[in-house]
């Protein structure tokens, strides 16, 4: 197997809502909140309408969209035997995804991850992880990390406690780790162990311009190319309207975006780039023929609704 992913299994429900609503419920536009109970959540989907539900989670949109573009992949995520948990595997059996997970009844439901589309395409997402951000390691299978020639990991997934230890266990048995920093608020709450993962776990780091400004606290982007020229590891920071760039040691390779696109919704963007960008690595392209393939894939995720093509 090329690349399993290891990540939060949620089901994404999207909604579209207009400015007013972030700010009467107190939410910072194009960030994650964690929502930590289960009637806070439920209280917020009771007033809209769910344009689409999915399944989703950052790392299993990731596998899905290296899925369709060919690369033989697999997934572990912790869900509940439920309806979600239900419709959480099949989907990603229809993707071509194999789910080395084997789901039962838990205390907790599986994950949802609420997704607030606003007029200008941004989005805004409340989690209530549920059981997903139980995942321990015995969740996770040495066997199926063993066989895969990459582990990809998500930010969102690391926390104190089991998912911390499921996290070990998968990086000391994998053959390459790469890992998407994820969000802005997961790189404030876990700043010194996600840096010490960068310096000495990773072999690949995915973060925006935002996270890994934050997460070395460098004054401007000259800093951030230092510090990746000093890492000798492979960094790959997308920047939004100035495209993406990936750091190798010494080697500093750009890619521009893809212009006059009819962008609808931003969900999914940073998935996609790296499902193009790992697809690319995993298949021998060159680093400039990988970020190519990332920019090509986010851009076609952002014409539509919802993170999977």
């Amino acid at each position: 197997m090329k690349i399993l992913g290891i990540g939060n299994a949620i089901v994404d429900v999207i909604c579209k809502v207009d400015d007013s609503f972030i700010t009467k419920n107190g939410l910072t536009k194009s960030t994650m909140k964690l929502i930590f109970d289960e009637n806070v959540f439920k209280k917020f989907l009771i007033n809209l309408k769910i344009e689409k539900t999915v399944s989703g989670g950052s790392v299993a949109n990731s596998i899905v969209g290296m899925s369709q573009l060919g690369s033989k992949v697999g997934f572990i995520g912790k869900v509940s035997d439920d309806e979600f948990g239900s419709k959480y595997e099949e989907g990603l059996k229809k993707e071509n995804v194999e789910y080395f997970y084997s789901k039962k009844k838990e205390k907790l439901p599986t994950g949802t991850c609420l997704i607030l589309v606003t007029p200008d395409s941004e989005r805004t997402m409340c989690t209530f992880l549920g059981t997903a951000g139980k995942i321990n390691e015995n969740d996770v299978r040495s066997d199926a990390i063993k066989q895969s020639d990459l582990i990809f990991l998500e930010g969102y997934l690391w926390d104190e406690g089991d998912p911390k230890k499921a996290f070990d266990k998968a990086i000391s048995n994998a053959n390459k780790v790469a890992m998407s920093l994820s969000d802005q608020f997961c790189v404030d709450r876990h700043k010194p162990h996600f840096l010490e993962l960068v310096k000495n776990k990773l072999d690949i780091t995915f973060a925006n311009e935002q996270e890994i400004t934050s997460l070395i606290e460098a004054k401007n982007f000259n800093e951030v190319i230092d510090f990746s020229k000093q890492l000798g590891k492979l960094l790959v920071i997308t920047r939004g309207e100035k495209g993406a760039i990936a750091i190798n040691g010494e080697e500093v390779v750009e890619c521009d975006i893809k212009r006059n696109l009819k962008i609808v919704d931003l969900t999914g963007a940073g998935d996609l780039f790296a499902a193009g960008f790992l697809h690319g690595y995993v298949n021998n392209m060159s680093i400039k023929e990988s970020l190519e393939k990332g920019t090509d894939m986010s851009s076609k995720v952002i014409q539509q609704i919802g993170a999977r093509l």
